[in-house]
């Protein structure tokens, strides 16, 4: 095992040295040309606009944030909606008029005399990646003592327990937490009012006449330093610790690894990223609304996972951009093409649907993913060259029974 581990790193190693490049190369250059690629012939009409990019990475961004807990860890989670949920009204708590009996402002890029508290973006996000840390290893305490399927469960309830505390928390014990169905709007953009006297940044994105460029770019960063935490995660002692858990629970805890507390840190740093995910996208949309924590989003990154391969930085971020992109632009493109075919059919109509048979076809004929994990990979292609205890069996029996025959 311990070459296959050598041989993963060789591997791992080789394809970042080219990979990493062009993927900060590429997502630097999009927006600049965008407008030429929307006007190419036939591909032109399928390229994503600049505000379809921000949220793509948004919702990457919690699908790589998933793939620690899902992909290192082994623990299937079904309620990861709870950490965008929180990351986003944290953004509307500290950065918005919601609390109207308050005024305090701290570097925000909205006007001094607005009520409500007022931070600047850039401490909000760190304060909802924190906090949502803290909801993280709240809801692992209880529940990672579980297994298999009954984690799944419990995790489960705590997704459709979000969206109806969002939703009726108007009155929280006579307090108003979230504002109700109304949701918190409108929540302060990202901006850097510190800087704005240079000339080149802008105080306030949401009045720049590059909105949705100046999204994306710090959206990209963001990114980046997700999967650049993950990448440092997966190779630290804690990482080769989670790596064992999901390998083999019980042997990883009779080799001295505290279960509950490596579980927990899995939790908690997944979701730390899925925290600061819902703020940024919940400025960039500049809201948050109980609508947008349904069940399904869970599920819908967990087929990100799936699809780009469970414990794959790379293979997660292209999933996660697929099926962003088929959700957000892809599939309403595609139908209209159809419908200009004179056909009618409309897939979004059928999204989840048209999602599943992805997902079946992935288990079907690629089960490790679209770029599989190093280590499964070169366990599935050149195995561990160990032998089973049967074939052993098997073959010491026909040698005394050869020798039987002589």
């Amino acid at each position: 095992m311990s070459g296959i581990a050598e041989r993963a790193k060789e591997l791992r190693g080789n394809r970042n040295a080219w990979l990493v490049p062009a993927m900060i190369a590429l997502g630097i250059v999009y927006p600049f040309v965008e407008e030429g690629l929307r006007n190419l012939p036939v591909i032109g009409d399928f390229m994503p606009t600049t505000g379809t990019l921000v949220v793509m990475i948004a919702f990457t961004m919690m699908a790589v944030g998933l793939n620690i807990v899902v992909g290192y860890c082994g623990l299937l989670d079904l309620g990861y909606v709870a950490f965008y949920a929180v990351g986003a009204y944290t953004a509307g708590w500290f950065a918005s008029q919601h609390f109207e009996q308050v005024t305090f402002h701290f570097g925000s890029s909205v006007d001094n005399d607005q009520v409500g508290i007022h931070v600047t973006m850039w401490v909000v996000l760190i304060f909802a990646g924190l906090l949502t840390m803290l909801a993280g290893i709240v809801i692992g305490l209880p529940t990672l003592r579980l297994r298999g399927d009954y984690l799944a469960i419990v995790t489960l309830g705590f997704g459709e327990i979000i969206p109806q505390v969002v939703r009726n928390g108007d009155s929280f014990g006579g307090f108003n937490l979230t504002n109700g169905t109304f949701g918190i709007a409108p929540i302060d953009p990202v901006g850097f009012p510190i800087l704005s006297s240079i000339g080149f940044f802008p105080d306030n994105f949401q009045t720049s006449d590059n909105r949705e460029r100046w999204y994306y770019l710090i959206a990209f960063l963001l990114l980046l330093f997700t999967i650049f935490c993950s990448v440092r995660l997966r190779d630290s002692r804690l990482g080769r610790a989670w790596i064992a858990i999901r390998e083999d629970e019980t042997a990883a805890a009779a080799m001295g690894v505290p279960l509950m507390r490596t579980k927990t840190w899995a939790y908690a740093l997944g979701a730390f990223f899925g925290g600061v995910a819902g703020a940024y996208y919940a400025s960039f949309k500049s809201g948050a609304f109980p609508a947008d924590f349904y069940f399904n989003i869970s599920v819908f990154l967990l087929c990100m996972v799936i699809l780009g391969g469970m414990g794959s930085i790379w293979g997660v971020t292209i999933g996660g951009l697929i099926l962003a992109y088929l959700n957000f632009s892809g599939l309403s493109t595609i139908g209209s093409k159809i419908q200009d075919a004179g056909l009618d059919f409309d897939p979004t109509k059928y999204q989840f649907g048209i999602y599943g048979i992805i997902i079946v076809l992935m288990m079907l004929f690629r089960p490790a993913g679209l770029i599989p994990e190093r280590r499964h990979k070169i366990e599935l292609e050149e195995g561990v060259h160990d032998t089973p205890f049967y074939d052993v069996q098997t073959e010491g029996a026909l040698t005394d029974r050869d020798r039987g025959n002589d």
